[in-house]
């Protein structure tokens, strides 16, 4: 499947996503049932997650990604790194109540938010190593990159 081809699914993956999101919210938004109601708009919710993902697909092929000025690139990785240990924090909370619940709904979705803060965590990991990492321009980099260009119009000395 070429570049094109890619975005073009992605594209319509997003209209799908959004498609699902807006129907079961429309479905459930007056639904006196609490538990089916908020059950059916977590799904939904993930549908709006899922276009999202897409959109920066959509992005990483059509639009430049930046650098990160290193400064920003460490306040965001030390953010990252704060939420990867709340994440692993809510992942032994409901490991630890998912041994005490009886009751097969309540253990159904703890179980489904248990795997989402998994999925949480493991893209939070990947996120911190592969794009912040590799995004963060420090200020050594940029000036070996400009001693580097011999087109360089910014003089540099060490």
């Amino acid at each position: 499947m070429s570049k094109q081809e890619r975005i073009e699914f992605y594209k319509k993956q997003i209209d799908l996503e959004n498609t699902i999101h807006d129907k079961a919210e429309k479905t459930v938004i007056a639904l006196p049932n609490v538990l089916i109601r908020e059950m059916i708009m977590g799904i939904a919710l993930d549908s709006k997650k899922h276009a999202a993902l897409l959109n920066a697909l959509v992005g990483l092929h059509t639009k430049t990604t930046p650098s990160i000025p290193e400064d920003i690139g460490v306040e965001i990785k030390n953010s990252i790194a704060e939420h990867i240990e709340l994440e692993k924090q809510a992942i032994e909370s409901y490991r630890n109540i998912l041994e005490s619940i009886q009751d097969e709904t309540e253990k159904t979705l703890i179980r489904a938010i248990l795997n989402d803060e998994i999925k949480h965590h493991s893209l939070l990991k990947t996120i911190e190593k592969m794009i912040i990492d590799n995004l963060t321009l420090s200020e050594k980099e940029f000036w070996d990159m400009v001693e580097e260009d011999e087109y360089s119009y910014i003089p540099y000395s060490k």
